[in-house]
C-alpha cells in the first residue's frame, strides 16, 4: 500500500529527540510541583465540601500532567512499528509511574481501518485498551459498535460515517464494555487517508483511554456542587437567623421614650444590634426595653452560646418568657432563677448570660440581677464606673446558687449601659468595661440615648471585633 496522504495536510515529521526530552523534563518538574503544594499546602477535610472540591481538582491536574508525561513518552518513542524493533524492557527496569507499564490513567493507541482490503491494524496499546488478547483479530469498523454502551453506538456511527463519506475529521468519546465487564470511556481522534487518486481508501485514528480523567473531572464538578449547595443553605439560614432576630427584637428603631407615671422621671432608651466582623455569626444575643403594667420599665441584654437559627430561636423563648415574667411581676433576681430552670429543661439545652433590669421612676431605683453576665455601666457628671457585681452564674447550668439581686439610685442625667460581652472582646484587647469606661466623657456630652449608642458603635462597630453583640444605652430625665 502506498504511503497515506491525509486529506487536509500531509503527513508530520517527528519533532527532533532533543526537543521532546526537553518538553518532558519540563512536563514531570511541573508535575513535581504540583503534587508538593497538593501534599504541603492544603489540609484536606473528607466532612468539608471545599476541602473535597480541592482536593479533587488537585489530583485531576497531576491526572492530566501524568497524561502529558505519557504521550510526550510515547511520541519520543516513536511509531509503534519503530518500537517494535526495538528491544521491550524488561518490567523489573521500568519505575512505578512509566507510561510503558500499561497505566491505566490515559493509554493511548492507534488503529487504521483499509476500506479497500479490510485489513485492520491495531498498536499493541490499543489491545490493551480492548481487553482482547495479543494477536487476536482485531475490530472492525462492522464489529467495534458492538462492544460499545448501547447508547454511544449511534455517536460512533455518525463519526466514522462522516469521516468515510464526508472527509470529516473524527472528534469525539464514546464507552466501551470490556470482556471482563469493566467500563472505560475513550476519545477517538482521526482522518480519513487517500490514496494517489484522492480517494478515501482507509480510515486512520488514535484512541486515548480518558476513563481516570472523565472520573476525576466528576469528582471535581460533584465536590463544586456540594460546594454551593453548602454555600447557599449556609446564605439561607443565615438570612432566616437575621429574619428571626428582626421579628423578636423590639420593632422600634432609634430612641425610644418610655411614657411614666406620677411625677418620676423619663427614660429615653436606644439600642443597637452589631454583627460580627464575618457577618456570618448570627448568635442569640438580645436587648429589650418595655413599659410594664404597674408604671415601671424592664431593661434587658443576653447573649445565648450558639449560631444561626438553633441561637436565635432559643433567643426567642428567653425572651418571650423573661417579658411574660417581667409583666407578671417578678422581681429580676427571682426571675434569673426561673430563666435559668426553663434553659436547662429545654429540649434543646444551652448556656447563656444575662441582665435583667427593673426602673422604678417615681423613685429612680434601678433594681437588677445578672447571670454570668456583665454588670450595668453607670455614667455619672463626666465619669463612669462599673455596678459592683451581684452573685449569679450563667443560665442553664442548672445551679441551685440563688440569683442575687441589687439596687441603685439613679439621678437625672445618668446614663446606664447594658451591653452584651462581644461588644469588647476584640482582636486587639481582651473583653472588659475599661474601654466603654473611657467613652465617659463623650457620653457626659451626648443630650439623648441615641447620641450615647451612636458614640459606642462608632467606637466598637469596625471590622475587628470578633463576635457579635449588642449596647442598650438608658438616660434619665433631667
Amino acid at each position: 500500500m502506498p504511503p497515506p496522504q491525509f486529506a487536509d495536510h500531509p503527513a508530520p515529521q517527528p519533532p527532533a529527540d532533543e526537543a521532546v526530552d526537553a518538553l518532558i523534563d519540563r512536563a514531570r518538574r511541573l508535575r513535581g510541583d504540583v503534587d508538593a503544594v497538593r501534599r504541603d499546602a492544603v489540609l484536606f477535610h473528607e466532612d468539608d465540601p471545599q476541602s473535597r472540591w480541592q482536593r479533587a481538582l488537585y489530583e485531576l491536574a497531576v491526572h492530566h500532567l501524568d497524561n502529558l508525561d505519557e504521550h510526550l513518552g510515547q511520541l519520543r518513542a516513536g511509531l509503534p512499528a519503530q518500537r517494535a524493533e526495538a528491544p521491550a524492557p524488561r518490567a523489573d527496569d521500568l519505575e512505578p509511574d512509566d507510561p510503558r507499564t500499561g497505566s491505566p490513567l490515559s493509554r493511548v493507541g492507534s488503529a487504521e481501518w483499509n476500506l479497500l482490503t479490510d485489513e485492520v491494524s491495531w498498536s499493541d496499546e490499543l489491545y490493551e485498551i480492548f481487553g482482547r488478547p495479543p494477536g487476536s483479530p482485531p475490530l472492525s469498523l462492522d464489529d467495534l459498535p458492538a462492544v460499545l454502551v448501547p447508547d454511544d453506538q449511534p455517536l460512533l456511527t455518525a463519526m466514522v460515517t462522516g469521516c468515510l463519506v464526508d472527509g470529516r475529521p473524527m472528534d469525539g468519546e464514546f464507552r466501551i464494555v470490556r470482556p471482563d465487564g469493566g467500563t472505560l470511556t475513550l476519545h477517538m481522534a482521526g482522518e480519513p487517508v487517500l490514496d494517489a487518486q484522492g480517494c478515501t481508501a482507509s480510515m486512520w485514528a488514535v484512541i486515548r483511554d480518558v476513563s481516570e480523567l472523565r472520573r476525576g473531572e466528576r469528582t471535581a464538578d460533584g465536590s463544586g456542587a456540594s460546594v454551593r449547595r453548602e454555600a447557599h443553605i449556609e446564605r439561607t439560614e443565615h438570612r432566616m437567623a437575621v429574619e428571626f432576630r428582626e421579628t423578636v427584637l423590639p420593632p422600634w428603631r432609634g430612641p425610644l421614650r418610655l411614657p411614666h407615671q406620677g411625677t418620676g422621671a423619663a427614660l429615653d432608651v436606644a439600642a443597637h444590634y452589631l454583627p460580627s466582623a464575618s457577618s456570618g455569626l448570627i448568635g442569640g444575643d438580645w436587648y429589650d426595653a418595655m413599659q410594664l403594667p404597674d408604671g415601671r420599665t424592664l431593661l434587658t441584654v443576653g447573649d445565648l452560646t450558639g449560631h444561626g437559627i438553633p441561637a436565635t430561636s432559643a433567643m426567642a423563648m428567653i425572651l418571650g418568657a423573661l417579658r411574660g415574667m417581667a409583666v407578671a411581676g417578678i422581681e429580676p433576681g427571682p426571675l434569673m432563677g426561673h430563666l435559668d430552670q426553663l434553659l436547662a429543661s429545654s429540649m434543646q439545652p444551652a448556656l447563656g448570660s444575662a441582665l435583667c433590669c427593673r426602673f422604678d421612676p417615681d423613685g429612680s431605683v434601678l433594681s437588677w440581677a445578672q447571670a454570668g453576665h456583665p454588670a450595668p455601666l453607670l455614667f455619672r457628671d463626666g465619669s463612669g464606673r462599673q455596678l459592683p457585681p451581684a452573685d449569679g452564674v450563667l443560665l442553664g447550668a442548672a445551679s441551685t446558687v440563688a440569683f442575687e439581686q441589687d439596687e441603685v439610685r439613679l439621678l437625672p442625667g445618668d446614663v446606664l449601659v447594658l451591653h452584651t460581652d462581644g461588644l469588647t472582646r476584640r482582636s486587639d484587647r481582651g473583653a472588659g468595661p475599661e474601654a466603654l469606661l473611657e467613652l465617659a466623657p463623650r457620653l457626659a456630652a451626648a443630650r439623648t440615648a441615641q447620641e450615647c449608642v451612636r458614640s459606642v458603635v462608632e467606637e466598637f462597630g469596625g471590622s475587628e471585633r470578633l463576635d457579635d453583640a449588642c449596647v442598650l444605652v438608658a438616660r434619665v430625665g433631667e
